[in-house]
């Protein structure tokens, strides 16, 4: 046991410390392909928030860093250890503490998945909106971590968008409490706010306060549309905005990536064109109805190939469905490198045609699937295990397109998060003086330097 392990056994137990390096491997890194890690020291997993400072005090005294770890569905390395390091896997603080139907809140620890707490609040009439993919894994201290988004963000805002008020851990070994539980509230720096996207670098959250929406009990109207060529789904995107509609999910995937979850599930999805756009409207009663015509006539302007409002719920579930599954049937190809560049919606057609230029400059197959209703694009690199000529084309394509994203106007990331992979490109992005703001806030915080080094911008 190292020296480290021995310090933390003492502060919080055996029963809470892992150091089996056969066990710890599992918890070194998260999904994302190629972002580097090495073996932790020591893996510790919590009951409460005493056990989380005491960590963090012994990790400060010893100059030993550390990184919170969710249930490891991220993309971007952000969860990812160093050598030596000490991972805090919250995956016993797993408890939905409250429910408040009055004020529309619930306060959970951060091991509560983010399906879970859906299920869990809808008892009580309430919905929590934010859904990334992952949502029947994903925790909610990882959605907070790296503000997470998902289908419903186009109509209904990220993570952030959610989160009133936290409990967290700082650089001292503090516990603290920012933000509110009331509906309103401007006292001071939106200091909870800071924390919601930090990837792990500012401090331990140990519970959030999370707002809530009534739970929608309407029909919700589907628009299916096929298209064949990305830059025409693309303009449909646009007209769709330009319209002036909202639509509660707007997604897109190309034939690559529909073959690969019809070839896994046997859905039949990828025969009518080369790309699918599933749009939806929740607009209760008739004006559900009519802003879903809308988007119709939007796709068969834009030159659908076959375009249709469906009438079976079963059908559009399944569709939806099929987009969530596009990143796991991809990965059953061979590694994947997943990009998560946002642009404005009026630039969606043109960075989906700058994307496809790219693909054909490096020789590398890029499929794509998009929360395309907001601009947030996720180009898909596969490349066949053990091909290195291969695995470097795709990573300076990655860069490529991260490039193009903010020539456009846009973000190097929408909700996966900057982490170990997207560093140059947010350096690109901030530029010098907001790029010296971060560390300066990093120095502030984390003064022993141990939450996460060397993640998101580099320290010096």
């Amino acid at each position: 046991m190292s020296g480290i392990a021995e310090r933390l056994t003492a502060a919080v137990g055996a029963e809470q410390i892992v150091t089996d390096p056969q066990v710890m491997g599992g918890y070194s890194h998260d999904e994302a392909e190629w972002a580097d890690h090495a073996l932790p020291a020591a893996v510790v997993r919590p009951r409460h928030t005493e056990d989380v400072a005491a960590v963090v005090r012994v990790c400060a005294e010893q100059g030993v860093a550390m990184v919170a770890r969710g249930a490891g569905t991220g993309l971007s390395g952000a969860a990812n250890s160093g050598r030596g390091w000490v991972v805090v896997s919250f995956e016993r603080m797993n408890r939905v503490l409250e429910v408040d139907p009055v004020q529309q809140t619930a306060t959970v620890q951060p091991g509560v998945v983010n399906d879970a707490l859906r299920e869990r609040v809808a008892r009580d009439g309430l919905w929590y909106p934010p859904d990334p993919a992952s949502a029947a894994w994903s925790t909610i201290g990882g959605n907070v971590a790296t503000n997470a988004g998902g289908l419903c963000c186009v109509k209904y805002g990220v993570t952030r968008d959610y989160v009133l008020g936290m409990e967290a851990v700082v650089g001292s070994g503090e516990v603290v409490r920012l933000g509110r539980t009331t509906a309103k509230g401007v006292t001071g720096y939106d200091l909870c706010g800071l924390m919601v996207g930090s990837e792990g670098t500012l401090g331990m959250v140990t519970e959030v306060t999370l707002r809530m929406l009534p739970l929608r009990t309407g029909t919700e109207h589907t628009v299916v549309g096929y298209f064949d060529s990305l830059a025409e789904a693309g303009r449909a995107v646009a007209a769709v905005s330009a319209a002036g509609v909202v639509p509660s999910a707007m997604e897109l995937i190309d034939r690559f990536c529909l073959q690969a979850v019809d070839s896994w599930k046997n859905m039949g999805l990828s025969a009518e064109g080369e790309v699918l756009l599933l749009a939806r409207s929740d607009q209760p009663g008739a004006a559900g109805e009519q802003e879903a015509d809308l988007v119709l006539e939007c796709f068969r302007a834009q030159g659908a190939v076959y375009a249709v409002r469906s009438t079976d719920a079963e059908e559009a579930e399944a569709l939806f469905e099929a987009r969530r599954l596009a990143y796991p049937a991809l990965e059953r190809l061979g590694p994947l490198l997943t990009e998560d560049v946002c642009v404005p919606k009026a630039k969606v057609p043109l960075m989906l045609e700058r994307i496809e230029q790219v693909g054909e400059r490096f020789s590398t197959h890029i499929g794509n699937i998009a929360h395309a209703g907001d601009g947030n694009l996720h180009p898909l690199f596969i490349v066949p295990a053990g091909d290195e000529a291969a695995k470097k084309r795709a990573q300076e394509a990655f860069e490529v397109i991260v490039d193009e994203a903010i020539a456009l106007g846009g973000t190097v990331t929408g909700e996966h998060g900057v982490g170990l992979l997207k560093m140059r490109g947010a350096a690109r992005e901030m530029g010098p003086q907001v790029l010296a703001m971060h560390r300066a806030v990093k120095n502030a915080l984390d003064p022993a330097g141990i939450f996460n080094p060397g993640k998101v911008f580099s320290l010096d």
